[in-house]
């Protein structure tokens, strides 16, 4: 990282920063190019093991592209603001952000609800009775986190 002075080295930071985060970036190994996809997400962390679980159609390009390289990495940010030195004419933008790389793994049925449970419980904390009758055509799968790196830009100018 060139700007070391903004690495969040902490693991319970980079996980604080993850927690605030409400999308998250999956990018795989495309054809011709890399493929990068916005989805919701949810994750379990336990000691310094993150798993990130992600939601879709039960087809589509991103399971084909799993199908035939499981790594995988992403990125999340969050806590924009603009903040401009109306004196100096110098604007800069603050952020908190979180890159990774991983392997992703499709789900079986039977840890579908778990799985959907924990996404749901990243955007609405307690227990949502959600339409059970759409998990028949939903694909669940996770990404086992394998390194992370956290960044975060603060100003002091008001």
């Amino acid at each position: 990282m060139r700007r070391t002075d903004r690495e969040v080295k902490d693991f319970n930071e980079i996980v604080e920063i993850m927690k605030k985060c409400d999308v998250c970036r999956l990018a795989l190994n495309g054809e011709a190019y890399p493929y990068i996809i916005p989805l919701n997400f949810g994750m379990t962390v336990e000691g310094e093991r993150i798993e990130l679980y992600f939601h879709g159609a039960e087809t589509g390009t991103k399971y084909d592209l799993i199908a035939r390289d499981s790594r995988a990495c992403f990125e999340m940010d969050c806590a924009h603001r603009l903040v401009t030195d109306e004196e100096t004419g110098n604007c800069t933008m603050e952020y908190e952000s979180v890159i990774g790389q991983g392997r992703v793994e499709l789900l079986p049925d039977e840890h579908k609800y778990e799985a959907l449970m924990i996404l749901m419980e990243h955007y609405r904390k307690g227990d949502f009775p959600f339409n059970k009758a759409a998990m028949p055509k939903t694909k669940v799968f996770k990404l086992v986190v394998e390194s992370v790196t956290g960044k975060r830009r603060k100003t002091h100018v008001k």
